[in-house]
Formats: C-alpha cells, structure tokens, sequence
C-alpha cells in the first residue's frame, strides 16, 4: 500500500523559512517507482478550496523538471531527494498568506488536485506578520 508522510510545518514569522519533506513508501505507483511519479504540493487555507503549489515531473534520466504557482514562484523551491524517497519543498521568504495546511500528492501529471491518485495527511503551515 502506498503512504505518503509529510513533516516539517510549523509556526514561523514572515519572512522565515521552512523545508518540508514528503517520504513515500510502500509499492510502487501505477507500476511506475517513486522516482518516476510527479508529486505536487498543494495547500489549503481555512474556509478556501485547495491550491496547487508546485509540482516536480521527472523528464529522463535524472532530471526533472519543475512548475510552480504564480504566488510562490521565487519563494519556494522543489526538489527530490531519490536514495531516500523524499520530496521536499523548501519555502523561504514565507508571508501570512501562506498560512495553510500543506499536501504531497504522488501520481499526478499537473496542476490539478483531481489528477494526482495518493495524497499525504498534511502539514499546517502558519505564518505570523
């Protein structure tokens, strides 16, 4: 079975950073490894409907490449750590308005929270002005 675990959210000032960690375990991914699904990051503000943050597509090889939403282009960074099944998303310069509670989603193509098929249990993430 499938299990993604995030780690790493917390109560940090504007203007602080935090790294999040998304590890995944269990079989593989539609028949593809880990390595090869692209996992989102999507977060979801109290009372709003979830958004899509960044995602990490492998491309061949041991490239991959990288999308990210308008609000945090800039800010936020994704990368894969392959040796331990990890994805991270590094968030620096972070503001109120990033106050959510923040998803990895494995087995997706994009943008869209209904396209990826294993999601995480979240990490709230607040941020004090």
């Amino acid at each position: 079975q499938v299990q993604l675990v995030e780690s790493g959210g917390g109560l940090v000032q504007a203007g602080d950073s935090l790294r999040l960690a998304c590890v995944a375990s269990g079989r593989t991914f539609s028949g593809r490894t880990f390595t090869t699904v692209t996992v989102g990051w999507f977060r979801q503000a109290s009372g709003k409907e979830r958004e899509f943050v960044s995602f990490i597509k492998w491309s061949g090889g041991s490239s991959y490449y990288r999308d990210y939403a308008e609000s945090v282009k800039g800010r936020f960074t994704s990368s894969r750590d392959v040796a331990k099944n990890t994805v991270y998303l590094q968030m620096n310069s972070l503001k109120p308005e990033d106050t959510a509670v923040y998803y990895c989603a494995a087995d997706g193509s994009g943008v869209r929270a209904s396209e990826y098929r294993y999601w995480g249990q979240g990490t709230q993430v607040t941020v004090s002005s």
